[in-house]
């Protein structure tokens, strides 16, 4: 007899009797997925090792607020392992979360720096920002808004997602740098760090095209090893104590946050944290084949409660908003299907705890590689796109293009869904379109306006 997820979820329910091990795999469905430990604990590790260098990116970024260097560091990572725990034993999800770049660009150039206020008031943002989280969850809203993403929509975002994991590898490489001519332009190639994610890039490639399943870790730990053998990559230690957790823990000013005038704030976390969530989910999920055929995402509400309590605990903590990591992809192209990887991740940055300093030796040159060769994996979904068909392949266009070229997930999603009504609307098929689609996509416009007044 075939078994179905539900039937799988019925044995880990009514058979006790089980084997703890066999327990284990049958709670996150192993049968059901084709997975097996020694892919899963690999995937958990690969995810990790893309996205460590959160763990010393997002204390400069916040230290620039006043907040204590070393307060941060810590913050960073038990928020990063609550989260990721949650994720994957609750939602059993191979989505690892972590404090999110751009939210911690906003909360110290935007609002500490920019706007003037304090970094424990900006904290109280966020916090309220995780509340609205729980209660959007708790009420259906947030589940309401990714079932009203049209499906036509869901690979176009993965490929969008994969074009923006690229650029930030060729970025991260130096293969990429700024030009103010052309916007973009051919790196330094001589440049000993850029050479260094040359040769990841190559050895990972060519480990890929060897089908060696552990390819894209042992790529990051070759070029890592490289670099320090050759000086590229420097080892440079920043000790740190459990207790120096207090300077931040605690310290948010929820009060203060409270006042009309940071209203705006605490919408522009929700809004920015909600969509790129959702696109992340989405990518992910639609590259780890985790939709059902319905285009519906199983367990969604422990998805979104993961990741509004991971916000949560991360304020109280001393650290902004939590997110969900695009570098999961990493973990799943790795052959990540269950919740195993994210509770590897988690465990990993608990870890990270208490050797942050070799955590840190991790050279971007080393990741980069990694994310440019996961973008290329994540952009094969475009062949479930219909091209031939205007009213999906303008949309889907549109959103693939926006994600990288705008540097943000959300605002791909905003293009995608704006499009797709108006062309909807054009064409006189408005009642093929949700009223939900509708409200979203006037919220959508509205928020191109209140970026156009900036």
């Amino acid at each position: 007899m075939t078994l179905n997820r539900k039937d799988i979820t019925r044995r880990t329910v009514y058979n006790k009797r089980m084997p703890l091990r066999q327990r284990v795999e049958t709670y996150f469905e192993f049968h059901a997925l084709g997975a097996t430990w020694k892919t899963e604990i690999l995937a958990g590790f690969t995810t990790f090792m893309t996205m460590a260098y959160i763990v010393f990116v997002n204390p400069s970024i916040l230290h620039q607020t006043g907040m204590p260097l070393a307060a941060v560091t810590a913050a960073t990572c038990i928020s990063a392992a609550v989260g990721s725990l949650l994720m994957g034993g609750l939602a059993r999800y191979p989505i690892a979360l972590a404090p999110g770049m751009g939210l911690n660009a906003y909360f110290t150039y935007a609002v500490v720096a920019g706007m003037g206020v304090p970094w424990q008031t900006a904290l109280g943002a966020v916090f309220l920002s995780g509340v609205a989280f729980l209660l959007l969850t708790a009420l259906g809203l947030r589940q309401l808004i990714l079932n009203a993403i049209p499906h036509e929509l869901y690979a176009s975002v993965a490929a969008g997602v994969g074009l923006f994991i690229a650029l930030i590898g060729f970025r991260n490489s130096g293969i990429v740098v700024p030009s103010p001519a052309t916007t973009v332009t051919l790196g330094n190639l001589a440049d000993p760090s850029t050479l260094l994610a040359i040769f990841g890039l190559i050895l990972t490639a060519a480990l890929l095209a060897w089908r060696i399943r552990a390819a894209m870790l042992i790529g990051i730990l070759a070029t890592t090893a490289i670099g320090l053998a050759t000086g590229v990559a420097k080892w440079a230690p920043q000790p740190y104590s459990l207790s120096d957790l207090g300077a931040t823990a605690g310290k948010l000013d929820i009060g203060a946050a409270l006042r009309i005038g940071l209203v705006e704030i605490v919408f522009v976390f929700l809004f920015i944290d909600l969509f790129d969530n959702l696109g992340t989910l989405v990518a992910v999920g639609t590259k780890a084949k985790l939709f059902d055929r319905a285009h519906q995402i199983p367990r969604i509400n422990r998805i979104l409660f993961a990741d509004a309590a991971a916000t949560v605990v991360g304020s109280l903590v001393g650290t902004s908003t939590v997110v969900s990591y695009i570098e999961s992809a990493a973990g799943v192209a790795a052959g990540g299907r269950t919740g195993i990887p994210a509770i590897v991740t988690g465990l990993l940055f608990v870890v990270a705890l208490f050797v942050a300093p070799v955590v840190g030796a991790i050279p971007a040159s080393a990741t980069a590689p990694a994310l440019i060769l996961v973008g290329s994996m994540m952009v094969s979904v475009v062949a479930e796109i219909d091209w031939q068909e205007p009213e999906v392949a303008i949309p889907a266009f549109l959103t693939m293009l926006a994600i990288p070229l705008s540097f943000s997930i959300a605002n791909g999603l905003a293009f995608g869904f704006t499009a797709y009504v108006a062309i909807k609307l054009l064409r006189g098929k408005f009642r093929e379109v949700n009223w939900f689609v509708y409200l979203l996509a006037g919220l959508f416009v509205l928020r191109f306006v209140y970026l156009g007044r900036g």
